[in-house]
């Protein structure tokens, strides 16, 4: 596919000083202009003032400009607006959550090889000469990149259109009427378009190296701070990933994840319809309500500030 990266996302919160802070002990490291990085995947995440907290801006990668006329292109016969520059980038924002959209041409990322985990199983020793590695790790766990984001919209089809008849993502499977998985990388989603009563963000995916370090980083965020907590640990249907929910201060969930699902080629795919009530989880606790509603909707759709 012409686009190959989800390079980044701004989302906005009342308080960015307040907020900032939890990503750092999250594992991200933040410049002096204010970008945070994660191990692989470079400057991932910018945090800006809004008065509700909200994906303000998502950058896509792609190989050419060739491709970013082809999007202009379609968004125009859409009736979307499309701003060019500077330089190699198309600038469109989706029409019912406001959120921006940057596809910008830049090379395939080439991320390092890393060994496998040597987890033992049945008739397979992978691991004889000595303690499992989870358990020996120094220092905290740093996320390798931005897996996806979620974003909660009153219209998912009409937003789900935009990503993916617009700008060009593909569809990995869907939830009918109630949202679709999109994505523009071979990772099973980068974007969750999920219907909600106003358009809000969900929630932030950043993968780490295996399930010990979606343990090792949860129970190191949580040490001090119980609260939190979301859901987890679990396995997801769609997607397939391990996963572990954490709360930011102004309200947004993160997500720390592991073996996702990877499409590499699309005629081996074969994109399904799932009951959102559900499919969200293989094994582990169910879904809380807050997951599914999270506590401050009620603020978020009368415009009520959301730091905590």
């Amino acid at each position: 596919m012409p686009l190959h990266r989800l390079s980044s996302v701004t989302i906005g919160v009342p308080d960015p000083a307040g907020t900032a802070p939890y990503y750092t002990e999250l594992g991200l490291r933040q410049d002096a202009d204010g970008w945070f990085t994660t191990r692989d995947g470079g400057r991932q995440l910018r945090i800006v003032p809004a008065p509700t907290r909200r994906l303000v801006e998502m950058r896509i990668g792609a190989d050419d400009p060739g491709d970013l006329a082809a999007a202009a292109a379609r968004l125009h016969r859409m009736g979307v607006p499309a701003t060019t520059g500077p330089g190699d980038r198309l600038t469109a924002a989706d029409p019912v959550t406001g959120a921006r959209a940057v596809l910008q041409v830049e090379p395939r990322a080439v991320p390092p090889a890393t060994p496998p985990t040597p987890y033992n199983g049945p008739g397979r020793e992978e691991r004889t000469a000595g303690r499992a590695p989870g358990i020996l790790r120094p220092g905290r766990v740093r996320p390798s990149k931005l897996g996806h984001a979620v974003l909660g919209t009153p219209d998912p089809r009409t937003t789900a259109a935009f990503f993916g008849d617009g700008l060009g993502f593909k569809v990995s499977d869907s939830l009918g009427d109630a949202g679709a998985f999109l994505r523009c990388t071979t990772d099973h989603h980068n974007i969750l378009v999920l219907a909600a009563p106003v358009p809000f963000l969900h929630h932030t995916s950043w993968q780490v190296d295996d399930v010990d370090d979606i343990g090792r980083g949860a129970m190191a965020m949580l040490e001090d701070h119980p609260e939190r907590h979301i859901w987890g640990f679990g396995r997801h249907h769609i997607g397939s990933n391990f996963f572990w929910y954490l709360k930011d201060p102004a309200g947004n969930f993160t997500e720390y994840y592991s073996d996702m699902d990877c499409i590499v080629d699309d005629q081996l795919w074969d994109p399904e319809v799932f009951d959102v009530n559900e499919s969200f989880f293989s094994w582990g606790q169910p879904p809380p309500p807050s997951w599914i509603a999270p506590e401050d909707l009620a603020a978020l759709m009368t415009g009520a500030h959301t730091a905590a």
